[in-house]
């Protein structure tokens, strides 16, 4: 298999060049490269040598199987777009997580696995405007998707770059970030470890961000977009900070696949003669409950204790796809179903409402 860039072999570009979320899904596994003790880069290319096409901060939905059962993830890009033949993901081992175990090990180069995307809308509006890039954990990864864009184009740059970690050594891309520091005019670098165990002579402040700390490292920081992804804590802490430092809410963006709260209101009695309830088969668990035909599918399976995987919970990521073995429903979802998958049965629980009695295979 030729896994180069037909632009590059060719000097041309056609449709037929290019990944079809709509049409394609299948990956090979090119490289494994270990980034800390506990964080892995996977890097993929089309089956079919196709190039990539999407924006930095954007993320693929892989569905994998483990143990016989089905289980999808989203995992945001962490490769620039200038680098069409091929894209990385960097996964997070998780303690007693299945499927972030399973690829860390499992998978190696020349595996294949299906995804579908690019998808998600956590990317720049504006080339020229100035960032601040806040990230925690592994939730570096979209920020260094947009940071390396950046890099790689060469594009004039007013960039805060900020990464907070438990230790030095949990610092994800801490020498390349180094090195991009060193070379990109108008990009600042601040690592903030919660502790320097295993790093002593740490020259930098440590702990967690505060208003203190940000008014600091970001005096202008009012002044800038903010795009925030990490840990549901930090972001909250993020969000919070950036308010009372006169960041607008129209400029701070973050990113989350951290499991949405789903609290629709119960119907009042009055209305719930004319809501008509619908029942809902979960044909593996053997669970029967009812839903109103204006709450979604998702939301009264949770709060009924049904076992669904899920994520955002407005019909972006994919996470809870499930089969519709009988009934119909109202599904307004936001790019996280192929229409593929929809002309095959298959729908998303979290932004679908019932409009018959439903049978899932769940």
């Amino acid at each position: 298999m030729d896994t180069r860039s037909p632009q590059a072999l060719t000097g041309k570009t056609t449709v037929a060049d290019l990944w079809n979320p709509e049409e394609d899904d299948a990956l090979v596994c090119l490289d494994v490269q270990q980034e800390t003790h506990d964080v892995r880069t996977f890097t993929f290319a089309s089956r079919e040598g196709k190039r990539f096409a999407f924006k930095a901060g954007q993320y693929f939905l892989f569905d994998l199987e483990h143990n016989g059962e089905a289980e999808s993830r989203c995992y945001s890009i962490s490769s620039s777009p200038h680098r069409t033949n091929a894209f990385s993901v960097t996964v997070k081992r998780v303690p007693g997580g299945k499927i972030s175990n399973w690829l860390h090990d499992t998978l190696v180069a020349g595996a294949s696995v299906k995804a579908n995307g690019p998808l998600g809308h956590f990317v720049r509006s504006d080339t020229g405007q100035k960032l601040l890039l806040l990230s925690g954990g592994s939730g570096i990864t979209p920020v260094m998707s947009i940071l390396r864009e950046i890099a790689d184009s060469c594009e004039p740059a007013d960039v805060v770059f900020m990464h907070a970690a438990r230790t030095p050594q949990d610092l994800i891309f801490r020498d390349e970030l180094a090195c991009i520091a060193r070379r990109l005019k108008g990009l600042r670098l601040h690592f903030l470890p919660e502790t320097v165990v295993g790093e002593a002579s740490w020259p930098g402040l440590t702990g967690r961000i505060s208003a203190e700390y940000m008014r600091l490292a970001v005096p202008d920081i009012a002044e800038r977009t903010v795009m925030c992804c990490g840990p549901a804590p930090f972001m909250a802490a993020a969000r919070r900070i950036a308010g009372e430092l006169g960041v607008p809410a129209s400029h701070y963006v973050e990113e989350s696949f951290d499991a949405a709260v789903i609290n629709e209101p119960e119907i009042p009695a009055v209305q719930e003669a004319a809501v008509k309830v619908f029942q809902v088969t979960f044909s593996r668990q053997a669970r029967s409950i009812d839903v109103s035909g204006d709450q979604s599918v998702l939301s009264r399976a949770k709060k009924a204790g049904v076992r669904i995987p899920s994520s955002c919970a407005n019909g972006v990521c994919g996470t809870c796809k499930s089969k519709l073995t009988s009934g119909s429903v109202d599904m307004n979802h936001n790019g996280g179903i192929r229409q593929r998958e929809i002309d095959a049965g298959f729908f998303l629980p979290c932004c679908s409402k019932p409009l018959s009695d439903l049978v899932i295979e769940r």
